[in-house]
């Protein structure tokens, strides 16, 4: 009488991964076979098994966003998530449908206003904008909808008004802390400051 083989997790979870029984030469009946086939338990530890494995040898490590909140979990579904993110992680401009690119450029856009000089610039750079928003929802070639709102001229252009005189404030109080820094040194190291600059200037990369 043949004896009876004992269960072997290992053998079961061999078995599991070549689909089938890697010790038997076929011609075994739908019992035998049941049998051998790994329980849903012995799965589940077999797949503990890999993960754990896995954890050991540090695959799992510095994974990108390892220790950040998951992104846009509040936000609803969006088909074309992977290529919104891709223009905006690549900062692509001019690719993809207009409910994308615009709404790239919504985001970046007081940036934009704020490298600009003069009020002028900043109204036709908003007109523009304003103008391919509105083109942009009545197309009729399909694609994701438009939800890029539209930019309230006077209020963007009193918005770049106020971080320009924000800035010139913060420039003016770092120039008035450096003279008043400058006038407690000392005529020697006043001297010496200047030639450092002018070193500086000559060569740059010091």
């Amino acid at each position: 009488m043949a004896k009876k083989e004992e269960y072997d997790p290992r053998l079961a979870a061999a078995r599991y991964r070549t689909g089938g029984d890697t010790g038997g030469t076929g011609g075994t009946d739908d019992n035998e076979t049941d049998a051998g086939a790994p329980t849903m338990e012995q799965r589940a530890q077999f797949v503990e098994i890999q993960i754990s494995q896995a954890i050991r040898r540090g695959d799992f490590d510095d994974l990108p966003g390892a220790g950040k909140p998951l992104r846009d979990l509040g936000r609803t579904h969006d088909p074309n998530w992977w290529i919104r993110q891709k223009i905006e992680r690549e900062r692509l401009t001019g690719l993809g449908p207009p409910a994308l690119t615009l709404r790239t450029e919504h985001v970046e856009l007081e940036g934009r206003l704020d490298s600009l000089h003069t009020e002028q610039e900043v109204r036709q750079t908003l007109d523009d904008f304003n103008r391919r928003v509105i083109e942009a929802r009545r197309q009729l070639q399909g694609g994701p909808p438009v939800v890029t709102p539209t930019r309230d001229v006077d209020a963007e252009v009193e918005g770049w008004r106020d971080r320009r005189a924000a800035r010139a404030r913060a420039a003016a109080a770092e120039r008035e802390r450096e003279a008043a820094a400058l006038a407690a040194m000392s005529r020697r190291d006043r001297r010496r400051l200047r030639r450092e600059q002018a070193r500086d200037l000559r060569d740059p990369r010091r």
